[in-house]
């Protein structure tokens, strides 16, 4: 049942996109103001969009599983907070496997000038090369990196959602060894890597490179349900 809040949350969010969509000179102002210091700044931008659109889609993700956008402990400071470092860690990774894939591509796979056709046209050649990317990245990095979420967000529940979480030393042993692998193996890893994050970001590297974090953020509010569901599942 919809309520109250559902129509806040939404609102806010389409108040995010909704200029961007529907008024090109918005669009274009914004894009020329931003853009530059996107440029010149891409870590900061990349911590300012996933402490924004992820944590907005774990708040999307609690109100599936709970009924609610927020509850006591659920620490939505240190969780925005953690999402900006992941999402700088993100930002990192799309280059390294963005570049590294490239010359993979131009020196083994002998797919002559794989940096140009990656800024051309969508062409079948550079779906075979964002399906590269895509998959090296989820394979190598995506791993690791959902696990140590779990780990900052069991972190964050074990210190009652309170901003000591942003300072306070993980216990890593202890969280790791207490662990629901059974659902972090067979269903984060096992299943939405190969049956969602690969197609999705294989469509993601189809874009142009200055939009991709954005959108891998906006991705972020889809892995809020899906954590949602994994949570259910136990």
């Amino acid at each position: 049942m919809i309520k109250k809040q559902d129509i806040l949350f939404f609102l806010a969010l389409a108040g995010i996109f909704f200029p961007f969509i529907y008024f090109e000179e918005a669009y274009l102002f914004l894009f020329d103001k931003v853009n530059g210091f996107n440029t010149n700044f891409p870590l900061i931008t990349s911590f300012i969009k996933f402490a924004i659109l992820a944590t907005m889609g774990e708040l999307l993700g609690l109100r599936i599983l709970t009924g609610k956008y927020l509850k006591k402990d659920f620490g939505i400071i240190p969780r925005a907070f953690v999402w900006g470092i992941l999402g700088v860690a993100i930002k990192i990774a799309f280059v390294i496997f963005y570049q590294g894939t490239i010359y993979f591509s131009e020196k083994v796979l002998g797919i002559s000038d794989a940096s140009i056709i990656m800024n051309e046209a969508l062409s079948l050649n550079k779906i075979i090369i964002a399906l590269l990317i895509s998959t090296f990245m989820n394979l190598f990095f995506a791993p690791v990196f959902m696990t140590f979420h779990k780990i900052t967000d069991t972190h964050i529940l074990m210190n009652n959602g309170g901003i000591k979480a942003i300072y306070t030393p993980i216990k890593m042993t202890e969280i790791i060894v207490n662990l629901n692998w059974n659902v972090q193996w067979n269903f984060i890893i096992k299943k939405t890597i190969p049956l969602f994050w690969i197609p999705a970001q294989t469509i993601n590297f189809c874009f142009p490179v200055e939009y991709q974090i954005l959108n891998a953020a906006i991705l972020g509010i889809v892995l809020g349900v899906i954590l949602a569901i994994s949570n259910l599942k136990k």
